[in-house]
């Protein structure tokens, strides 16, 4: 009689504005590993979570929290405190990645290009004028705008600015998100991302997914209405610019201390230039998600590669 299989939580849910996309990944998480054999318990994290994995701990934990729950280290943070093995970015990294301001720093400290940028705290309106403010980005940071929350994913209060008239409108909308936002020049260019897996061997670069969302532009909508946005897999970039776009990906996965898997954002200038925008600990897992299409792109199966992280965290954490 062999070894009994892994017993896996797959923890989908919480009560970030991405709840919903969660729930969907959670459960082709837990639909591909109950397809390779293995013993899965979906589960919504609740007050009663912590207590419950004490009782009966599982032999890894697989996190499909998108929004701050699952992204910001703070729960990465009690796992590792529990000494409960799961997949994905240690609390420290998760840390780094989440803010969106720190990673482009850090990034860019490696060596890969990341569009010009200015951090704003909500206070810094009131404290110093809107519109002294709003005058200092107009003379910095000229049309088209790129305004985000500095935390969070899912394009959720994303807004692309190209009359600064429209600028105010932008920050509130971020803010409706969070206290601090992030205003950023719009590198134009094929908007790519690339997967990195690493399952014990080392990060490795999967091909990279082009993104041409029909509106033009990549929305919450776009990314998880199918038919809305058109993905391909590989992206339609020569060999050396995808080439570069995977080194600039590796290079950003390992400066933010990533494990197992992530996904990097990057748009590629006219000239081939990957730019670097974000980095992901928890990239979505949905069907219409962009990790999973690199994975088939590669020619991997779902199962087997989430399979083998489940793997690779009780090998890390042993």
């Amino acid at each position: 009689m062999g070894p009994s299989p892994l017993r896996v939580v797959v923890l989908a849910g919480g009560i970030s504005h991405e709840r919903d996309v969660s729930l969907r990944s959670g459960r082709r998480v837990a639909d591909s590993l109950l397809e390779h054999g293995l013993t899965v318990e979906l589960r919504d994290p609740d007050a009663g979570l912590l207590a419950a994995l004490r009782a009966d701990r599982p032999d890894v934990i697989w996190p499909a929290l998108h929004g701050a729950s699952g992204e910001d280290g703070a729960l990465r943070g009690l796992l590792e405190f529990l000494g409960i093995p799961f997949v994905g970015s240690r609390s420290a990294g998760a840390h780094l990645a989440w803010d969106k301001p720190v990673a482009k720093i850090i990034v860019a400290g490696a060596g890969v290009a990341t569009p010009r940028s200015i951090t704003l705290p909500r206070d810094a309106f009131r404290e110093l004028g809107a519109d002294a403010v709003f005058e200092a980005i107009a003379d910095e940071l000229p049309v088209p705008l790129v305004v985000k929350p500095a935390q969070g994913g899912s394009a959720q209060g994303v807004t692309i600015v190209d009359d600064r008239a429209n600028l105010p409108r932008a920050m509130v909308d971020a803010y409706t998100y969070g206290d601090v936002a992030l205003v950023e020049q719009r590198i134009t260019g094929t908007e790519i991302a690339v997967g990195i897996i690493d399952t014990g061997d080392g990060p490795v670069a999967l091909p990279a997914v082009e993104i041409e969302p029909l509106s033009g532009v990549y929305s919450f909508e776009a990314r998880y209405n199918a038919g809305e946005t058109r993905f391909y897999a590989p992206a339609r970039i020569s060999d050396e610019v995808a080439a570069a776009a995977a080194q600039a990906a590796l290079v950003a996965h390992r400066a933010l201390g990533l494990r197992h898997l992530s996904r990097v954002d990057l748009i590629v200038d006219g000239a081939g230039t990957p730019w670097f925008l974000e980095a992901n600990v928890l990239p979505g897992l949905t069907e219409t998600s962009l990790l999973p299409l690199a994975l088939e792109a590669a020619g991997h199966d779902l199962g087997w590669v989430y399979s083998a992280l489940a793997d690779a965290a009780i090998r890390d954490d042993s």
